[in-house]
């Protein structure tokens, strides 16, 4: 077999743009190193290319999938991956910690003060019960984000340690016209600020919780509170939420209710389909949330920090 091809022109991958002088390097990389495996590869590239979060920590996980995308686009080539453990889709083991509770009623207000707490991947109690609740009572269930990302487990002071909610926060859809006619931004400055735009991908209030209001108080919640914990871990303070609803499941009730603005339908290619081939997924409700004044034209102006593309 020969060599593969080398793409004609630069391609954008979670919002950097790459020359094709970044993908022969790129191509390079992975055929000098074959004998190492994929991540060790990838985390390579991130420090021959800087490719970092403004925290200084390497990007090397949006870079181990932009390495898959181009080897399936036949732009390179990988070594398989080691048979460490069974392959295919990641499955979550369901246990006595994610059983249904007793039932709770009555106003939003009778639960505050609420608690976001941020989970942290991998680390603790808190992110085993995350992950089981999400693959065991969310109709997506559990899919390991694409990029940056922000967890959150909702409790209230007078439930004690029971779990209320769970949210997921992480990186902006790469492109949705209604979105981006709102902005008014160009390809461009959207390729340059989209990491001021942070994605809103699961809200998962638990099938036993009947608390009235409740979600679009949590939702509030997190527009005070999210901007600086992504700040703390990514170096980079959003200026507008965003997230996309099922409409055939959910008339966004919530969303209206916390103030979100809704902008239109997606065109059903999926949320981070850059290469036009995910066809056929059903149209989703587009809602955002400014988490400042004169949001467009700050999206349009601003300039994140040199390292930060989210």
């Amino acid at each position: 077999m020969g060599e593969a091809p080398t793409p004609a022109t630069s391609f954008t991958f979670c919002g950097r743009t790459f020359s094709a002088e970044e993908v022969e390097l790129m191509r390079e990389t992975a055929s000098q190193f074959a004998a190492l495996g994929v991540t060790e590869i990838s985390r390579t590239i991130c420090e021959l290319l800087d490719w970092k979060r403004p925290t200084g920590r390497l990007k090397n996980h949006e870079c181990r999938q932009m390495l898959e995308r181009l080897r399936d686009q036949g732009w390179l080539r990988l070594p398989e991956v080691r048979a460490l453990g069974p392959r295919g889709p990641r499955v979550v083991a369901l246990t006595a910690s994610s059983d249904p509770q007793p039932q709770l009623e009555g106003s939003a207000g009778q639960y505050e003060p609420l608690r976001l707490s941020v989970v942290e991947a991998g680390r603790g109690s808190d992110s085993a019960l995350w992950t089981e609740l999400v693959e065991r009572y969310h109709y997506l269930g559990y899919r390991v984000p694409v990029g940056a990302q922000l967890r959150y487990l909702v409790r209230s002071a007078c439930c004690g340690e029971g779990i209320l909610a769970c949210l997921l926060w992480s990186s902006a859809a790469w492109k949705m016209a209604a979105r981006d006619r709102w902005i008014g931004w160009s390809a461009q400055q959207r390729s340059r600020n989209l990491p001021l735009v942070v994605n809103n991908s699961r809200f998962l209030i638990l099938p036993w919780v009947r608390v009235k209001g409740l979600a679009s108080k949590i939702l509030a919640h997190c527009a005070r509170q999210l901007p600086q914990d992504w700040e703390r871990l990514y170096g980079c303070r959003p200026l507008l939420l965003e997230t996309l609803v099922d409409a055939r499941r959910f008339v966004g009730t919530c969303y209206r209710a916390a103030n979100w603005i809704e902008l239109g339908e997606t065109q059903g290619r999926g949320r981070m389909d850059r290469f036009h081939q995910a066809q056929g997924l059903a149209p989703k409700r587009i809602y955002v949330y400014p988490l400042s004044r004169h949001v467009q034209q700050r999206l349009c102006d601003a300039r994140p920090p040199a390292a930060s593309t989210l």
